[in-house]
């Protein structure tokens, strides 16, 4: 399973998060300790916020442990609002089209997870796609499908807008119903950041199977949140629960949301496992 952290909060170099940690997101790329795939080796990718609406992206094919574009990008480039990415292929091709994190307008996206039974589901889930949404259709992985196909259910192209978390889960719940249909009840597991350049969500959630790893750290107006811990400080990780949105917004305290399960439910943060 692939491995990427998520930041927002004043801006900083991206090094403080992807290259310099103990355990940095490049440090997993090659020894994950929370992972089906210790090595996520089948690319990686850069999302930043700047001076412009849009998001800026950078990918490359080779190892993040062995890109050194990446270490520089990463030393210079400075953001208030970043994700980054490291890949391990769960049965597509291997390219540069299919690195995460993905862009629409000013949405930026990324995924840990797998939809079971793709190569049975992909033209069911694909159809999901608006027309004028399509073109942003670069690769082809399951997790720019469902990025795609949630931009179309109220992010995007609608006349009337949703909350990111009321779209998100409008999709996950429309992709669980396809897999229960016609996927052989195939696992779904959605661990996936969502943002817009002022606002991030993550979400946790998984179908037939356990759900992939998610963790977060507060101070003050930062938020970091990290497929595993990034350094040895793991009392400072919290968990996130499954089936639970994190949502940050700028401005107002970190939420953690009931996610396609009973709202009533009351979410606990739990603490790092290892």
């Amino acid at each position: 399973m692939c491995r990427w952290i998520a930041y927002r909060g004043e801006s900083i170099p991206l090094e403080s998060y992807v290259t310099k940690p103990v355990h940095s997101l490049v440090s997993q790329s090659v020894h994950a300790l929370e992972s089906t795939a210790v090595f996520n080796g089948d690319g990686s990718g850069l999302g930043w916020y700047g001076e412009q609406p849009e998001p800026g992206l950078y990918k490359e094919l080779r190892p993040a442990w062995s890109d050194e574009n990446l270490q520089h990008l990463c030393r210079h480039l400075r953001s208030h609002l970043f994700f980054a990415h490291v890949r391990a292929a769960t049965g597509t091709s291997v390219s540069r089209p299919n690195c995460h994190p993905f862009a629409c307008g000013k949405w930026l996206f990324m995924h840990n997870g797998l939809v079971g039974n793709w190569d049975i589901l992909r033209r069911d889930i694909e159809r999901l796609i608006p027309d004028d949404l399509y073109t942003w259709r670069g690769g082809t992985t399951d997790s720019e499908a469902l990025f795609l196909v949630l931009m179309g259910m109220g992010l995007i192209g609608t006349e009337r807008r949703e909350d990111p978390v009321t779209a998100t889960a409008r999709m996950v719940e429309t992709v669980t119903g396809l897999i229960d249909e016609k996927g052989g009840g195939a696992p779904f597991r959605f661990t996936a950041a969502l943002a817009d350049g002022r606002d991030l969500y993550a979400f946790r959630y998984s179908a037939n199977d356990s759900s992939n790893s998610l963790y977060y750290r507060t101070l003050g107006n930062t938020v970091v949140v990290a497929s595993e811990p990034l350094d040895q400080d793991r009392g400072s990780w919290i968990g996130v629960p499954d089936n639970t949105a994190l949502v940050a917004r700028w401005g107002e305290p970190l939420e953690l949301q009931p996610f396609l399960q009973d709202s009533s439910e009351k979410i606990e943060p739990i603490p790092a496992t290892r």
